[in-house]
Formats: structure tokens, C-alpha cells, sequence
């Protein structure tokens, strides 16, 4: 998806008026928390690939007309949620925590623990992985749109391709994580 595309994108999710971006930070955020009422532990990540979709499809189609924006979001979220559950069905743990456990030290020693091993796993990527990745997700909101946008424009790739090469090195990153989480 390239800077035109994204910007239909957001005309789109705007109902044809300019909101400056607006628009999209809003239903982003609305699919965050709708991924976290429903007790997913990515859900930034999963809102991302819900909105890569939506794109995708818009610009594949050229319009979608027949419902609302952020309606036809919550379809597509239903259909990723339930996508990304049947995935990690084996090991259920990883993408469900426990909402009604009261935060406790415990919580910290296992944050720590986990950041310790994130850092591990990033310092097994090459240094312009390491960068896209950490850059993919600096900021937030606004900032984190505008941000990956100039990152896809000084790769030389559309929004969508950075996307996909985020996607991948996320999993990459997963697979080390779990991997570190079975050695101790």
C-alpha cells in the first residue's frame, strides 16, 4: 500500500472527510481494546493486521459501499481474533492471560524476566532487522502512523510490504521468546 493508497484508506475510513488521520488513530484504538476485552495478549499487533486487511481489500476492490468503515473493521477483527485463536490453540497460555489475577510483584518478576529474554532474542537479529523492528513500533497514535509511513518511505517499500516484513520478523521474535521460555 503506497502513500496514495493509505491515504484513500483513511478518506475511507473518514466517510470522505478530512480528519487529518483522525480517523484511523480512533478505530485503532477501538480494535486495541476490543482485542483486550476478548483477552488477547497482542492486542496492538492484531489490530495492525486487522487494519493491513481492510486495506488490502479496499484497495483490491476499489470501494467497499455496502457497510459502515468501522463496522466492516469489527467484521474483519472478528475473523483475525478467531484466526489468530485457532493458531495458537496448542498453547492457549501464550495468547490469553488471566484478566481476573490482581497485579502482584509476581507480575513485575515475569515482565522483567520476559523484557531480559525480548532483548536476547533482538540482539539475535541482524542490526537492520533489529532497527525496522524497533522503529516499526516507536510511538504511538498519530505519531506511529506518520512514523511508519516515512519508515516505508525510506526503505523504498509500500506501507503494506513494511508490514509484512514487521510481520515476519515479529514471528521470528515469537519463536525466540517461546524457545527462551522452554530453556529456563
Amino acid at each position: 500500500m503506497g502513500p496514495g493508497d493509505f491515504t484513500a484508506f483513511t478518506q475511507w475510513l473518514d466517510g470522505g472527510v478530512d480528519s487529518g488521520g483522525r480517523s484511523y488513530v480512533d478505530i485503532h484504538a477501538r480494535l486495541v481494546a476490543y482485542f483486550a476485552r476478548k483477552g488477547c495478549a497482542i492486542p496492538d499487533e492484531l489490530a495492525d493486521e486487522t487494519l493491513t486487511r481492510v486495506a488490502r481489500r479496499l484497495e483490491e476492490e476499489g470501494s467497499i459501499t455496502n457497510v459502515v468503515p468501522a463496522q466492516y473493521c469489527y467484521i474483519v477483527a472478528r475473523f483475525v481474533l478467531l484466526e489468530h485463536l485457532r493458531s495458537a490453540g496448542r498453547n492457549r497460555a501464550t495468547v490469553l492471560y488471566d484478566i481476573r489475577a490482581p497485579a502482584r510483584d509476581v507480575d513485575a518478576e515475569r515482565r522483567d524476566t520476559n523484557l531480559a529474554r525480548l532483548d536476547e532474542c533482538l540482539a539475535r537479529l541482524t542490526p537492520d532487522d533489529r532497527d525496522l523492528i524497533v522503529a516499526y513500533y516507536a510511538g504511538d497514535g498519530p505519531s506511529r502512523v506518520v512514523a511508519r509511513t516515512d519508515l516505508a518511505a525510506r526503505l523504498g517499500v509500500s506501507a503494506n510490504a513494511l508490514t509484512i516484513r514487521a510481520s515476519r520478523l515479529r514471528e521470528r521474535l515469537r519463536a525466540c521468546l517461546a524457545a527462551r521460555r522452554k530453556d529456563s
